[in-house]
């Protein structure tokens, strides 16, 4: 199963440039598509439709806004919209699809970039993810998390570190959250297979960041830990250019 998790930044957006192509050529299984800013019936969907995948969306109310997709082409035995907390799913945060060996969900974790209250959101989201979480795994172990986290996990994870250190998307307490959340039983997939520095899946607009790589690791596949063993491959894609994120792939057997 070749899982691949892409923020966006706008579907509309990223099928003008190229995202249908792109998709035709990486072959995902399953794509998780975060920040799709739109409701189904405002974009075409034959070409996905044609390419033989079978489309859930949970948009957010907001419009233009947020919003999560998943596109498969195994077809699920159950799709959970939401994660039934509702200031939560009226951002559109959390789709999952639940097929035989596994469980995979697409999520978008707030930002807190923009102020003291949405950082204030952020980190009540992070607080209630993880309860939520907790209690979903009881009854769904095989849990594979991917998404745009809007959290580099460590300084590798970063392209300065210490001029950041103080910046929401690194913050002390985001970090520890997110090692804490990984040894809760999850396996960050990507650093399973690669240990280098300088590789990032979102770079700003801004001063030709992308060009010279000054970006972050913020998006990520988290595996549960027993499924460790099928894991085959993880990859980051800095080539696809559709958005101001590239996507994340994981390919795990079964």
């Amino acid at each position: 199963m070749r899982i691949i998790t892409y923020n966006v930044n706008g579907i509309r957006a990223a099928m003008n440039k190229g995202l249908v192509e792109w998709m035709k050529s990486s072959a995902p299984d399953v794509l998780c598509l975060q920040e799709i800013k739109a409701t189904p019936d405002q974009v075409d969907v034959a070409p996905f439709e044609a390419m033989g995948y079978h489309l859930y969306w949970y948009p957010a109310q907001k419009k233009g806004y947020s919003g999560v997709a998943i596109f498969t082409k195994i077809k699920p035995n159950h799709i959970e919209y939401g994660c039934g907390i509702e200031h939560y799913d009226f951002e559109g945060r959390v789709l999952r699809v639940d097929f035989d060996h596994c469980s995979v969900a697409s999520i978008y974790h707030p930002s807190g970039s923009s102020g003291e209250e949405r950082q204030a959101f952020k980190m009540k989201w992070l607080t209630d993810f993880q309860k939520y979480i907790d209690g979903l795994k009881t009854t769904i172990p095989n849990l594979i998390l991917c998404g745009d986290y809007n959290i580099c996990h460590k300084p590798i994870d970063i392209h300065n570190p210490k001029s950041n250190a103080n910046t929401s998307g690194f913050l002390p307490e985001e970090r520890e959250w997110m090692e804490q959340f990984i040894q809760s039983g999850f396996t960050d997939s990507f650093r399973h297979f690669n240990q280098d520095p300088h590789q990032y899946s979102w770079w700003s607009y801004r001063a030709g960041s992308r060009g010279k790589n000054l970006g972050w690791r913020i998006d990520y596949n988290l595996v549960a830990n027993h499924l460790n063993e099928k894991l085959q491959k993880a990859e980051i894609l800095p080539d696809a250019m559709h958005s101001d994120h590239c996507p994340v792939m994981l390919e795990i057997g079964f």
